[in-house]
C-alpha cells in the first residue's frame, strides 16, 4: 500500500499515512483539527533495464547495422541440414 504526506495547513503538522488506493484522503488534523493538504514528492519508483524506453523497441535508423546483418547473413549461411540416420538392421 502506498504512504501519503500530509501537512496541515493551520499548524503545520506534518506526518505520514499508509492508506490503500481505494481509501478517502485525510481530511482533519489530527493535532489541531485543522485542515490537511496532500504533500507531493518525488517519485518513489523508477523503472530501470530494458522496454521501459520508448527506444528500445526500435531499430536504429540510418547507417548499417553490422551486427544485425551479419548475425542474419551467418544464420541462413551456416545452417545446413542436419545429417539423417538410416536405420540399420540387426
Amino acid at each position: 500500500m502506498p504512504t501519503y504526506a500530509y501537512a496541515c495547513t493551520s499548524c503545520g503538522h506534518r506526518f505520514d499515512a499508509v492508506q490503500s488506493f481505494a481509501d478517502a484522503s485525510l481530511t482533519v488534523c489530527p493535532e489541531c483539527g485543522g485542515t490537511l493538504r496532500k504533500q507531493y514528492g518525488s517519485i518513489g519508483v523508477t523503472f530501470n533495464g530494458s522496454g521501459f524506453y520508448r527506444t528500445d523497441s526500435r531499430a536504429k535508423s540510418g547507417g548499417s547495422s553490422d551486427a544485425s546483418t551479419s548475425s542474419k547473413k551467418e544464420s541462413t549461411t551456416t545452417s545446413a541440414p542436419a545429417p539423417t540416420s538410416s536405420p540399420t538392421s540387426s
